[in-house]
């Protein structure tokens, strides 16, 4: 059974949303995972927003909970961790660098585009050269650089917007692109056969 965790700022909004959401449609799917979420800034016990609550509501999902603080168990726990921005990406990577092969954005692991992804294995092994070269006192070369700014340019944003403290319809916006992203999600997971 795959293991997937969710992950954003406060574990109240976008990553128990996506939480739900998953469990609901690979049920509806026949398709078994185990499913979880997590923040990089939060506290264990916080409550999932009112907001959230009733977005899930009106989709017939019921969600219980509370926020959960990502922890080293969790990580290991995983076979994929989903973010819910790039900066979380980043920050679970850097806090966890073995984690390296199973972090994604939600929007990132989901999208279909071969192009973009190719794009955005190139642009890593960049960032990656680039660290490398500053730990030896190093930087990359001028075309290099300008290869970095190109592909950062030409690859679209991943992130989703955190909802927190916006209004009703702002959250019902961010279950809607979530929605999305976990459908090409499960058809991505259905065709590895995974």
């Amino acid at each position: 059974m795959k293991r997937i965790l969710f992950v954003c700022t406060g574990n109240t909004c976008r990553s128990p949303m996506a939480e739900a959401l998953l469990r609901q449609m690979a049920r509806q799917r026949g398709i078994t995972l185990a499913v979880r979420s997590a923040g990089v800034s939060t506290v264990d016990g916080l409550p999932v927003s009112r907001q959230t609550l009733e977005t899930l509501r009106r989709r017939d999902i019921d969600h219980t909970g509370t926020s959960r603080a990502m922890t080293a168990e969790a990580i290991n726990w995983a076979d994929l961790i989903l973010t819910m921005t790039s900066g979380h990406k980043r920050d679970l990577i850097h806090r966890h660098p073995a984690s390296v092969d199973k972090v994604y954005t939600l929007k990132e692991f989901a999208n279909q585009d071969e192009s973009v992804l190719a794009d955005i294995s190139e642009m890593e092994q960049l960032y990656t050269e680039m660290q490398m070269k500053a730990a030896l006192g190093g930087q990359l070369t001028p075309e290099e650089r300008g290869r970095l700014l190109e592909l950062e340019r030409r690859i679209p944003s991943f992130d989703i917007a955190d909802p927190f403290g916006g209004p009703q319809s702002l959250y019902d916006a961010t279950s809607e692109e979530i929605e999305e992203a976990v459908r090409q999600l499960l058809d991505k997971l259905t065709r590895r056969g995974q």
